[in-house]
């Protein structure tokens, strides 16, 4: 888009269809913008929707050329027509919405549902301590006190990073589409977020937990996190043509999602766009998970079929429902797993942490981190590096002998000697022993010089 146009244009999204945005100023200064419906639906082809708007933008310019609509020359607005003081005087909860409409077809839902969240606690903040404050007026100091504000409400540091990563998109937004000069963050710097000390249940809790959860709901659910280590919304998206009974094989390549639909009701959604390309995977179907999952198909068409018309359909293919058909909310897991694990008294841990004692225990069966990464989804080795480095211990024993040998200080205490080894060595140089004692010895021909030891250097040769 050329910056001497008299007007600006994005798309977006609204009420599932795609439309072109036209921003512009009429003869008289006034800000104007018109929507224009593509007629195509969120999910099309890049190429229809490069169509689509590539014509809506000729008809645009038509009706400029022939005066059907009054737009501002380029040469009285220079640069672009939103640089103009008119377009910061948008009040900033007006902006938050454009913003959040703008980006919603880039982003994952549950992305945006994050961001919708933030913005509606920034602006209920704005709204009663700067009442009116408009886009132009907003400065760093209104976001350090709103950020101070949150720390002094016990808020923790990783989500005041949340708060301020968001913020900053959002500014960022508007700096790009000329609604403001400069970027009203610059002079902030990014706050530091504590360290996340993973919490986990090490082998004995894991089978302890398997046994309160055994014939409840969440069974197959529970089992499945702590033995793949999936994350929740992972786990409600598989369908049974992600397994592979033939080859053994587990995919996961979409997931289950809860968000607000138009007319405010939280309603659940099937995503195939993961949270990054490495979290679409292919993994061996572990026996003990096969099993499950062959007794729960066989449950399901039982069920099935005593229901009859009854059996809820809408999310028929989907292994994680109820005995009705019904899918299991990602509420409801989060919700039931803290009320089980409260009632049976064990340790506190959130449903998110079974992929963190999945992680535990391939640790410290000395599984590379490198695979680990590959195991879990993670997107880049430094995420995995960060949340478990803190357990990798036998690593840091093994450094910790191997400087002390080096430098030639008292080596690091072993937990326990290699008997078996030592046993090993042991037999060895009996056999070897016992082999040259009972080597037939040469009782005819020449006796060779190199036979006596003083005449040769070959058996004095060191043998290191």
């Amino acid at each position: 888009m050329k910056a001497s146009l008299p007007y600006k244009y994005i798309t977006s999204v609204k009420n599932g269809k795609h439309y072109v945005v036209f921003d512009y100023k009429d003869h008289s200064g006034k800000r104007k913008r018109k929507w224009v419906n593509t007629k195509l639906p969120e999910k099309c082809s890049k190429k229809a929707l490069k169509e689509a708007v590539e014509a809506i933008v000729a008809e645009f310019d038509k009706s400029i050329t022939e005066g059907e609509i009054a737009v501002k020359s380029a040469s009285t607005v220079p640069y672009a027509v939103m640089s103009d003081e008119g377009a910061s005087n948008m009040l900033l909860g007006d902006f938050f919405s454009e913003w959040l409409t703008y980006i919603k077809p880039n982003v994952a839902r549950t992305t945006h549902l994050c961001y919708r969240k933030i913005s509606n606690r920034y602006m209920e903040y704005i709204n009663e301590n700067y009442p009116n404050l408009t886009l132009g007026q907003v400065n760093h100091n209104h976001i350090q006190n709103f950020l101070n504000y949150k720390l002094d409400n016990g808020c923790k540091g990783s989500s005041i990073k949340q708060y301020y990563l968001t913020l900053h998109s959002a500014f960022a937004y508007a700096v790009k589409m000329e609604l403001i000069p400069k970027h009203p963050m610059d002079k902030l710097a990014v706050p530091r977020a504590d360290r996340h000390e993973a919490t986990f249940y090490n082998a004995d809790e894991l089978n302890e937990l398997f046994k309160v959860f055994k014939d409840d709901k969440l069974e197959l659910v529970v089992n499945i996190a702590a033995y793949y280590g999936l994350r929740r919304c992972e786990i409600l998206g598989l369908r049974w043509d992600a397994i592979d009974f033939k080859n053994k094989t587990i995919t996961i390549q979409r997931k289950i999602v809860s968000d607000y639909d138009d007319n405010g009701e939280m309603k659940l959604y099937v995503e195939t766009r993961l949270k990054t390309n490495s979290t679409r995977r292919t993994l061996p179907l572990i026996p003990h998970i096969e099993e499950m999952l062959l007794d729960k198909k066989k449950m399901e068409a039982k069920f099935k079929k005593a229901c009859g018309n009854s059996y809820n359909k809408e999310f028929d293919g989907f292994i994680c429902r109820d005995n009705l058909g019904n899918m299991i909310s990602p509420s409801y897991v989060t919700q039931h797993f803290h009320y089980i694990v409260t009632k049976s008294g064990m340790k506190h841990l959130r449903f998110h942490d079974l992929r963190h004692s999945c992680a535990s225990l391939l640790l410290a069966n000395d599984i590379p981190m490198k695979a680990i990464q590959e195991w879990l989804g993670h997107s880049n080795f430094a995420i995995t590096a960060n949340l478990y480095s803190h357990l990798e211990y036998n690593a840091k024993v093994n450094s910790a002998e191997t400087i002390a040998r080096v430098l030639g200080g008292d080596p690091a205490p072993k937990s326990e000697p290699d008997k078996t080894a030592e046993k090993k060595t042991a037999t060895k140089k009996s056999t070897a022993k016992t082999a040259s004692d009972t080597a037939p010895k040469k009782t005819r021909g020449r006796k060779k010089k190199s036979d006596n030891p003083e005449g040769t250097g070959e058996s004095q040769r060191s043998t290191l």
